[in-house]
C-alpha cells in the first residue's frame, strides 16, 4: 500500500507530521505493510493536509485529514468522510498547464529515480549535446521571461553574461522569496528540488559558469533542508562536481541562508548578503551580469525562472512559447491567498483575465462577501477593483492599467477591507524594510506614513502631498521597495476614493 502526504510547509503548520506518524503507527498496529512518501504539495491549499492513496485507477485524495481520519484509510476507501476523488480529474488539477510543477506533489523529491522516471534530466541530456550559443538561443525563443516580478527577458540576460570575458562567473539563484501571498519558490524548492538544480546546471553550461549559488531566506527550513539534501543527492549521482552527468565541464552548488532582509529580494542587495556584507542596494551600472558575484559576471534569476529551463530544453522552445499571449510567454504559477475560497498555486498560460482566475479559479471570497479588491504582485502591487476585472493576466496588460504582476501573488479582499488602511501598510511596510541606500525611499516611505495618517484624521489637504511624495519615491528610488510602494498606495486613492471621502466626510 503506498501512500503519499505532503512534506510541504503549509501541510506540516496544519498538522502533516502528526497524520504521517498516525499512519505508520495505526499500519503497525493492524500488520499492513505501507510505504509513506513525504512528497510535495499539490498546490490546494484548502485540502491540506491531503493524503493521497495508490490505486489500481489512481491516486485518491483524503483532505484535509486529521488524525481522527487515518483509521478509514485502512477500510473501503469510498466510504471515507474526507474523500475528494481521483486528484487528476479534480477540476483545480484538470484545468491547469502543469509544466514547471508537472512533478510537484506527484513524485519523492529526493528520489533519484523518480525524477528520472519522471522527464527529469531530458533537458539537461540535450543540453550537454548542444554549444552554449544554441542554449542560450534556444531559452531567448522561448519568450521566458523572469518570474520573480522584473519580468526581464531571461535569454538576454543569459547572452550578457555568456558574452562577457571573465575567469569566473557565477549562476544565483535568487529563492529570497518575501513577497506576501507567494509561495511558489517554496513549493518548488520543497517538492521539486531537483528541476531547480538541473536548470542552474543548464544555466551553467549556457554561460560558462561553473559555481552556483541559491540564496534561500531563513523563514523556509524546510525548503533549506530539502535543498541541501538535494544538493548531496546530486553530487553523488554526478550531476554536480568535477564534470556535469561525465560529459560537460565542472559545476557545483552552494546553499545559502539569509537573514531575513525583505530588500535582499533585491539582486544587488542579494549579491552584497551573498558576499556577508550588509544587504543594501548597489547603483547600476555596472550590472550584475557583467560586474555581479565578486565582481564577476553572474545570472541572477529566480527559483521558477531557473527551474522553468529544463521544460523548455526538454520540450523545445517552440512548444513553450506557442503559450500565453503577446509578449508573456510560458505558463505562470498563480499563487492565490487572502479571503479566498479555494487558495493555493494554480499553473496556467498567460491570458486568462482577473476576472476569471478570482470568480472561476478562486472561487471568490471564504466569507461569501463580494470581493472589492485584489493585489497582484505582493505587499508593492497594485489593488485592482472589479472594474478591471476583464484585465489579461499579462506583463504588459497589467503594466497598461498601473500595476505588475510581480511574483504572480494575488491577495483577495472582500468589501469589508478599508483601503485607506491598506494604503497606510504599504508605506508602513516600505518604512520598516527600507535598506536606507536612497533618500526617497528612506524617507518618503516615513513621510509618506505621516502623510496617511493626516488623511485619515480628515486632513483631506494631505491628499495631494501624498501623490506627489508616491511621483516623487517611483522616480527616484534605486530598487523596486522605493520605486513600487506608490503602485498600492495610489490604486487605493484613484480606485477607492470613497474609503478616503468617508474620513473628510468625518471630520466635517
Amino acid at each position: 500500500m503506498k501512500i503519499y502526504l505532503p512534506l510541504d510547509s503549509v501541510a506540516v503548520a496544519l498538522g502533516a507530521d502528526d497524520v504521517a506518524q498516525a499512519i505508520l503507527a495505526y499500519a503497525s498496529k493492524m500488520g499492513v505493510q505501507i510505504e509513506l512518501i513525504r512528497n510535495g504539495s499539490r498546490g490546494m491549499v484548502w485540502l491540506e493536509p491531503l493524503v493521497e492513496v495508490e490505486t489500481s485507477t489512481g491516486r485518491m485524495g483524503f483532505g484535509p485529514c486529521n488524525v481522527a481520519d487515518v483509521p478509514a484509510l485502512f477500510g473501503d476507501l469510498s466510504q471515507h468522510p474526507k474523500a475528494v476523488g481521483l486528484i487528476d480529474a479534480l477540476p483545480w488539477m484538470a484545468g491547469q498547464t502543469r509544466l514547471t510543477f508537472a512533478r510537484c506533489g506527484v513524485i519523492d523529491p529526493l528520489n533519484f529515480s523518480d525524477y528520472t522516471e519522471h522527464g527529469g534530466f531530458a533537458g539537461l541530456a540535450r543540453a550537454l549535446d548542444m554549444a552554449s550559443g544554441d542554449i542560450v538561443a534556444e531559452v531567448t525563443a522561448s519568450g521566458l521571461r523572469g518570474r520573480g516580478g522584473a519580468g526581464f527577458p531571461t535569454g538576454i540576460k543569459w547572452k550578457t553574461v555568456a558574452d562577457a570575458k571573465a575567469a569566473q562567473k557565477y549562476i544565483v539563484c535568487n529563492a529570497d522569496e518575501g513577497d506576501s501571498a507567494t509561495f511558489a519558490d517554496r513549493m518548488l524548492m520543497e517538492g521539486d528540488p531537483l528541476t531547480l538544480i538541473e536548470g542552474m546546471v543548464i544555466a551553467g553550461l549556457a554561460t560558462g559558469a561553473t559555481k552556483g549559488f541559491v540564496y534561500i531566506r531563513s523563514e523556509y527550513p524546510i525548503a533549506i533542508d530539502v535543498m541541501e539534501k538535494a544538493v548531496v543527492l546530486a553530487r553523488a549521482k554526478g550531476v554536480l562536481g568535477a564534470s556535469v552527468m561525465g560529459r560537460g565541464p565542472a559545476f557545483d552548488i552552494e546553499i545559502r541562508v539569509g537573514a531575513g532582509a525583505y530588500v535582499c529580494g533585491e539582486e544587488t542587495s542579494l549579491l552584497n548578503s551573498l558576499e556577508g556584507k550588509r544587504g543594501v542596494v548597489r547603483a547600476k551600472p555596472p550590472l550584475p551580469a557583467l560586474q555581479g558575484f565578486m565582481g564577476q559576471p553572474t545570472v541572477v534569476n529566480n527559483v521558477i525562472s531557473l527551474a522553468s529551463i529544463p521544460v523548455i530544453m526538454a520540450k523545445g522552445a517552440a512548444h513553450y512559447a506557442a503559450i500565453g499571449l503577446g509578449r508573456s510567454r510560458g505558463t505562470i504559477p498563480l499563487q492565490i491567498a487572502g479571503n479566498v475560497k479555494y487558495g493555493g498555486l494554480y499553473e496556467v498560460g498567460f491570458g486568462l483575465t482577473l476576472g476569471q482566475i478570482v470568480d472561476d479559479i478562486a472561487g471568490g471570497t471564504a466569507t461569501g462577501r463580494p470581493v472589492k479588491a485584489v493585489q497582484v504582485g505582493g505587499p508593492l502591487g497594485a489593488y485592482f477593483p472589479r472594474a478591471l476585472f476583464d484585465t489579461p493576466f499579462g506583463y504588459e496588460e497589467f503594466a497598461g492599467k498601473e500595476g505588475l504582476i510581480g511574483h504572480a501573488g494575488l491577495t483577495i479582499f472582500d468589501d469589508s477591507a478599508d483601503m485607506l488602511a491598506q494604503a497606510r501598510f504599504a508605506m508602513e511596510f516600505c518604512a520598516i524594510e527600507s535598506c536606507g541606500k536612497c533618500t526617497p525611499c528612506r524617507i518618503g516611505a516615513v513621510r509618506g506614513v505621516e502623510t496617511v495618517d493626516r488623511i485619515a484624521k480628515g486632513d483631506a489637504a494631505a491628499i495631494p502631498l501624498l501623490t506627489d511624495l508616491c511621483a516623487t519615491m517611483k522616480s527616484g528610488s534605486l530598487c523596486a521597495l522605493g520605486g513600487f510602494t506608490p503602485y498600492p498606495v495610489l490604486s487605493a486613492l484613484n480606485h477607492f476614493p470613497a474609503d478616503f471621502a468617508r474620513v473628510k466626510e468625518a471630520a466635517e
